[in-house]
């Protein structure tokens, strides 16, 4: 398999294809490439970012490819176990996966308005009401999952899944724009960033040495 990817600072999709990627523990070719620099728009017309119309992730195994985060956890999960992504059982499954295809599809003013970069930490600044409320929904059902499913693990179903692979990258965003979480959302938070997997990320993105002067900024208005 391969997978390519974005930049490691700042494609949180990008993100939650590799951790479904590394979640699967299937062996796959890593090809990063650098988003918006002078030759993005040349690369994006190659075969292999055409049935994505040139957006990444997009993962190929042979003759299959499958682009979109939610696509790949999906095509893993039946490709190895599905019990590695998401919970055994119907009623945790069914939360699972509303909240993951709730963050594909929602929360757009926090994505719009904190795009990821996991090498910075602003100050803290009052977020915008829209932004405000999708926080706080946020919360609410992180709350929800760990109260009814969490159990004794650390993570929003107990054990790290396709739950947490989704709202990754909305961890990092927290901490970069330090943005206001309720107190118990701090140790599932810590949980995600301390895992080995967001570990090896961090690490990468720290490494890189290129630069997207838009999403070097504070919280657009």
């Amino acid at each position: 398999m391969k997978l390519i990817i974005g930049n490691k600072a700042y494609s949180s999709w990008s993100l939650r294809g590799w951790l479904a990627a590394k979640q699967s523990g299937l062996l796959f070719e890593e090809v990063v490439v650098p988003l918006y620099d002078e030759a993005w728009d040349k690369r994006r017309e190659g075969d292999e970012f055409a049935p994505s119309s040139g957006k990444v992730p997009i993962l190929w195994d042979g003759e299959a490819v499958v682009w979109d985060s939610l696509a790949i956890i999906d095509y893993l999960a039946e490709k190895t176990s599905r019990d590695l992504f998401w919970p055994v059982e119907d009623a945790p499954r069914a939360m699972a996966r509303s909240m993951a295809a709730e963050m594909h599809s929602s929360f757009t003013a926090l994505r719009r308005k904190h795009s990821m970069n996991i090498r910075q930490v602003f100050p803290p600044k009052r977020p915008d009401d829209d932004v405000l409320a999708e926080l706080t929904r946020m919360m609410e059902l992180w709350a929800q999952a760990r109260a009814r499913f969490g159990g004794d693990g650390d993570f929003l179903f107990g054990n790290f899944g396709a739950a947490d692979i989704m709202f990754a990258p909305v961890v990092t965003r927290i901490v970069t724009y330090s943005l206001p979480i309720a107190r118990f959302a701090a140790g599932y938070m810590d949980a995600v960033l301390q895992h080995p997997f967001m570990q090896d990320w961090i690490a990468a993105a720290q490494e890189e040495e290129w630069v997207i002067e838009k999403f070097e900024l504070p919280a657009s208005d």
